[in-house]
């Protein structure tokens, strides 16, 4: 209960708060948030597929920035809760890659339209979608690990999603060391995502005000998840995380190609 009380007192004495959220925005935000936050503590993914695409319907300002600094407090809390069962696994090479992936996928960032970002969003979790419903045998090794971080610096600086190409990589691996070793790379890929986009002068002051208005959410999901992980059944968790990032990628793209005047 105080989880939901403190911002909403925030929303209410705070004037700066409340110039950067409606009401409205700041609930369906909020809402957003903890199911991806939960989603992210239960199967070890899902935190920004489930999140990016509906925040980015909601209000465009809350993608990527204030969700790379949220996924870095969801992971952090992973890593807490399970830190006996990391195993990094060879994924500094997957974090070199991640760098030069940063910086391409802050240059798209920074030169495609609002319109375009909200497509490439929907195109991204429609991908991962689609590639979650098959079982990949890949090689792990430093090319393949060092492929994916680029991949996922692409994805990440674009659209906060960079989880996608390392959860594939390493999706054979036993369930609590996947979530682990997950968590251990976002919380890194995190941190370098942000030092590059204050490399290009992107992050102000009301991203790290909007990211401090709705962590709450993030702490309620995450905290919620704890007694929950034992019982719930993964695979009905991961199908319902499926079909929610499709329809919402569906919803976005057609948001996006609506407003690039195609047809929609």
């Amino acid at each position: 209960m105080i989880t939901f009380l403190v911002p909403l007192l925030l929303l209410h004495f705070g004037n700066l708060m409340t110039s950067i959220l409606t009401l409205d925005t700041f609930l369906l935000a909020y809402l957003i948030l903890f199911v991806g936050s939960l989603t992210q503590s239960l199967i070890g993914f899902g935190f920004a597929i489930v999140a990016s695409p509906l925040l980015y319907l909601v209000d465009p300002s809350l993608v990527p920035i204030p969700i790379i600094f949220l996924g870095f407090f969801t992971s952090l809390l992973s890593i807490l809760r399970e830190r006996k069962s990391l195993k990094l696994d060879g994924i500094q090479y997957a974090l070199i890659g991640r760098i030069p992936g940063g910086f391409i996928g802050t240059g798209l960032l920074i030169a495609a339209p609002s319109a375009v970002l909200g497509l490439s969003i929907s195109l991204i979790v429609g991908a991962t979608v689609v590639l979650s419903l098959f079982k990949f045998d890949i090689t792990i090794n430093k090319l393949n690990l060092f492929i994916a971080g680029v991949l996922s610096g692409i994805f990440g600086n674009i659209a906060a999603i960079g989880g996608p190409p390392i959860a594939i990589l390493l999706s054979g691996k036993e369930a609590n060391h996947f979530r682990t070793t997950l968590a251990a790379f976002f919380i890194v890929s995190s941190i370098i995502a942000i030092a590059i986009l204050i490399l290009f002068d992107l992050i102000e002051w009301v991203h790290l005000t909007t990211a401090l208005l709705l962590l709450p959410a993030v702490l309620l999901g995450s905290f919620t998840a704890g007694p929950l992980i034992k019982h719930i059944n993964k695979q009905h968790t991961r199908r319902f995380t499926l079909c929610l990032c499709s329809i919402s990628a569906l919803l976005l793209a057609v948001n996006s190609l609506s407003e690039l005047n195609l047809g929609f």
